[in-house]
């Protein structure tokens, strides 16, 4: 029992140290990224002892900046809760990369581990349900601010979470017929199955349509550019506008933290997970008879590698929209979520289950 506490406990720090390490390493990206595109040098002034590492030093001198900064709270806010509403941003988007699985099974002598921090049966719904909780921490800074700027960038923001969140869950209903199963570990091994022995089963193949709904509505979940009028500081005034020091930082860190998600499901559900093609849990099985033998170790040293790449690609890509689309109108946005993405995403669920039913399935 000692044993498994401690196995959880060193991947509950393995997980969330990626993560925080990964959204601070993004605040640099997203200045060098939008510097190369802008065609200017961007992120180089930050240095320690004339050091300057790209400006890879920025990222630290933001983090003493807002420890350092004095911290203040409206004289009639409700204090309590504003308080709180940037811990739950930061807690629910922490706590969904305990359900993603990062790997397959490592043996160690007689104990297999899951590469998973919580082994849940229902994994895609707790992530969901974590995601959910998350937009009550912007809807508590809208109203504990007691700023009218404030509750209406909050009310934004609640608006379009909730919206966007009906065709998230309903593009992945494809996803869960296909494979019979919503533990995302499961999804995982489903698609390490070959389709003509050639093919990887992977979600982007049997769910292309539920794979760009998805990224679309996921997208708007982050409220990142080109959905990020709760927040649009050049045209409105965002839900955390009477914020300062390190709880406007944890707002600011939930939305690098929400894209890791993103791009972590993502992977998961529709570009096989940790899945390398042809690679099976003894080996390489190529299509034309060949095979290479590996040690359990090298398995999931590569599966882990695959997972951490196609992640890591996704956040480029996600980067790369943030600074190539123009910002929706709120009508827009709506009319995307609501007469756009449902619809299609409720045609698709329909159409995969009817090809299941009469075709015989994929699975």
């Amino acid at each position: 029992m000692i044993e498994v506490v401690i196995i959880k406990f060193v991947l509950a720090g393995i997980v969330f140290f990626a993560a925080l390490n990964l959204a601070g390493f993004h605040t640099w990206v997203e200045r060098k990224q939008s510097a190369l595109i802008q065609d200017r040098i961007g992120a180089n002034r930050a240095d320690i002892f004339g050091f300057r590492m790209l400006g890879m030093f920025h990222g630290v001198a933001d983090v003493v900046k807002m420890f350092t900064k004095e911290d203040i709270v409206p004289a009639n806010a409700d204090k309590a809760l504003h308080n709180l509403a940037p811990f739950f941003s930061v807690f629910f988007a922490l706590m969904t990369f305990a359900g993603i699985p990062f790997g397959d099974r490592l043996i160690i002598g007689d104990r297999v581990i899951e590469l998973q921090v919580a082994h849940i049966d229902a994994a895609l719904l707790y992530i969901f349900a974590m995601l959910s909780l998350g937009v009550y921490g912007v809807i508590l800074a809208g109203f504990a601010s007691r700023n009218n700027y404030a509750l209406l960038g909050g009310l934004r923001a609640t608006a379009q979470m909730i919206s966007y969140e009906i065709a998230l869950g309903i593009s992945l209903l494809g996803v869960i017929v296909v494979y019979g199963t919503i533990d995302l570990a499961e999804i995982v091994r489903a698609q390490g199955q070959l389709i003509g022995g050639w093919i990887p089963k992977w979600g982007i193949i049997t769910q292309p349509i539920a794979f760009f709904v998805f990224v679309t509505a996921a997208l708007a979940e982050t409220k990142r550019v080109p959905f990020d009028l709760p927040e649009g500081e050049s045209e409105i005034i965002g839900y955390f506008v009477e914020y300062s020091g390190m709880k406007f930082g944890m707002f600011y860190l939930t939305d690098f933290l929400e894209t890791i998600v993103v791009a972590s499901l993502s992977t998961t559900l529709f570009f096989g997970g940790w899945q390398v093609p042809y690679l099976m849990p003894d080996g390489f099985h190529f299509p034309w008879g060949g095979t290479l033998l590996v040690s359990n170790w090298i398995y999931v040293l590569l599966g882990v590698g695959s997972f951490s790449i196609k992640s890591l690609t996704f956040c480029f890509l996600f980067m790369q929209l943030r600074w190539t689309l123009p910002r929706f109108r709120y009508d827009q946005l709506m009319s995307l979520g609501w007469k756009g993405l449902f619809p299609i995403s409720v045609a698709n669920v329909v159409v995969t289950a009817i090809l299941v039913t009469y075709l015989g399935g994929v699975h």
